[in-house]
C-alpha cells in the first residue's frame, strides 16, 4: 500500500495520500490546505484519485476540497451528517482565506457516508467508523492494518469537544466502542500529530486512563 502524509496549512493538518502499489487507484484523506502540495505527492505517485475523504468538515481539514476535486476528479465522500452542517461551513467560509483556501462553501458531496459503509480503492478496502463527538459527523477509515482517526484520538490525545456540535460524551464512547477495540498493532494515523497505534493509546494515553 502507498500511504504518504503530508502536514499542511497553518494548523499543521495532516493529509494522507493513499493508494494501491497494483492497480494506481488512490484515495486522498483530508484535503486540509496546500492544495499544490497535495497535487504534487499525487502526480509522484502516478495515482487515479477515486474518492477525496473528508474525516469531518472543520475548515483545517477542508481548505483544498474544491482545487484537489476540480483536479482529480476524485468523488469527496464525507458522513451525512457532516453534508449538513450548515453552522461549520458557515465558520469555514470566513476562516477558510486564512489558512491557506480559497473557501467559498464546501463542495458537494457525491458519496454521503454511513457507519459500516466500505470504501473500495483499487485492491484496498476501507470501512466507514461513524466516530462523533469533535464533530457530529466525524468518522475514521479503517483497513489494511491502519484507522485514520481525523480529530477523534491523537497520540497521546484526544479530540476537542468545545466547539458548536462536539460533544465529549459521544467523543469517549467512539474512542472506546469503535477505536479501541480494533487489534492493537493497528496503526493510527490522526488528523494532526505523528502516527501512534492502538496498543499504545490504550496503555499510555492520559485522557482515556479513567475510562479504559
Amino acid at each position: 500500500m502507498i500511504l504518504e502524509t503530508l502536514v499542511v496549512g497553518p494548523f499543521m493538518s495532516n493529509t494522507y495520500i493513499v493508494g494501491s502499489e497494483k492497480t494506481r487507484k488512490g484515495m486522498i484523506v483530508d484535503a486540509g490546505a496546500e492544495a499544490g502540495k497535495i497535487l504534487r505527492c499525487v502526480q509522484r505517485h502516478e495515482l487515479t484519485i477515486e474518492f477525496i475523504v473528508a474525516t469531518h468538515t472543520h475548515i483545517d481539514h477542508i481548505a483544498a476540497l474544491k482545487q484537489v476535486m476540480e483536479a482529480t476528479g476524485g468523488k469527496l465522500s464525507v458522513h451525512e451528517l457532516e453534508a449538513k452542517g450548515q453552522l461549520l461551513h458557515s465558520l469555514s467560509r470566513v476562516l477558510g482565506p486564512f489558512i491557506g483556501g480559497s473557501f467559498d462553501k464546501m463542495p458537494e458531496p457525491d458519496k454521503q457516508l454511513k457507519d459500516g459503509d466500505v470504501l473500495e480503492v483499487g485492491t484496498l478496502r476501507f470501512q466507514v467508523l461513524h466516530t462523533p463527538g469533535h464533530s457530529p459527523g466525524g468518522i475514521s477509515l479503517v483497513g489494511e492494518g491502519v484507522v485514520f482517526t481525523g480529530d477523534t484520538l491523537f497520540n497521546l490525545g484526544i479530540g476537542r469537544t468545545d466547539f458548536p456540535g462536539c460533544s465529549f460524551d459521544d467523543l469517549m464512547h467512539s474512542i472506546n466502542k469503535k477505536l479501541l477495540v480494533l487489534p492493537g498493532d493497528t496503526q493510527v494515523y490522526p488528523g494532526h500529530g505523528p502516527s501512534t497505534t492502538i496498543s499504545a493509546e490504550r496503555q499510555y494515553n492520559p485522557f482515556l486512563r479513567v475510562v479504559t
